[in-house]
Parts: structure tokens; sequence; C-alpha cells
């Protein structure tokens, strides 16, 4: 699965909350300044090529879906920048959430309960 560029993102956000559309369809959900019809069209079929959307025609109008969900599209990236940025270190992420992100003493417990309960579901 090739990366997506910050726009094709933004077209998959799109396609996902939708699940299937038209090029204008797509056009019309996204914001202000809207690309030219044609240039859409064009990221769309770069995203056909990429392997992210496949498309059922009608006559000569394509209707677009996502055939990568956003779970797995999720899970590559996080699994890309987990590798590439913490060194493949959850503890690194966290230490990174703590200090940068200001995580509040209510998430820090959640995070506790829920590695708790994780632990627990290992154990025979």
């Amino acid at each position: 699965m090739e990366p997506l560029t910050h726009n094709e993102e933004q077209l998959m956000q799109v396609f996902w909350s939708l699940e299937k559309g038209f090029v204008r369809d797509i056009l019309n959900e996204l914001p202000e300044p809207k690309p030219p019809y044609t240039t859409l069209a064009s990221n769309i079929k770069q995203l056909e090529k990429k392997g992210y959307l496949d498309h059922k025609t009608y006559g000569n109008i394509h209707e677009y879906f996502p055939i990568i969900s956003q779970e797995q599209y999720r899970s590559k990236s996080f699994n890309s920048l987990l590798k590439n940025y913490f060194d493949g270190s959850i503890k690194n992420v966290l230490s990174f959430m703590v200090k940068e992100k200001g995580v509040s003493e209510k998430e820090i417990e959640e995070l506790k309960k829920l590695i708790e309960e994780n632990e627990n579901k290992d154990m025979p």
C-alpha cells in the first residue's frame, strides 16, 4: 500500500464517510477552496491506481468506493509512524504524548486501566 499525500488522505476521509460517491459528490463534501473538477477526478484516479479505491461504471460515469478501510489505513500508518519516528517503542510514543500533548491524569489512569484489562486477558 503506497503512502498517501495530505490531499489524498483528505479525499479518503470523504470516501470513508460517504462509503461511495461520484466525483461531484466528493467535490461537494470538500472545504473551500474546492479544487477544479478535473484535478479532483485525476486525484481520485490516482487513489484508484494506488489501490485505495475501485469503481462501478454506469454508462460513462464512475462511482468510486474505498477498498481499504479506515481501520486498515490507520493501523498501517500508525505502525509506520511507530517504526520510523519512535524506534518501534510504545513507551516512546506515550512519553511523547505526555511531554508534548499534555496527557491528563484522567487519561493516564484510563490508559493504566486499559493496560491492566489487556494483561488480564492474556492470563489463563
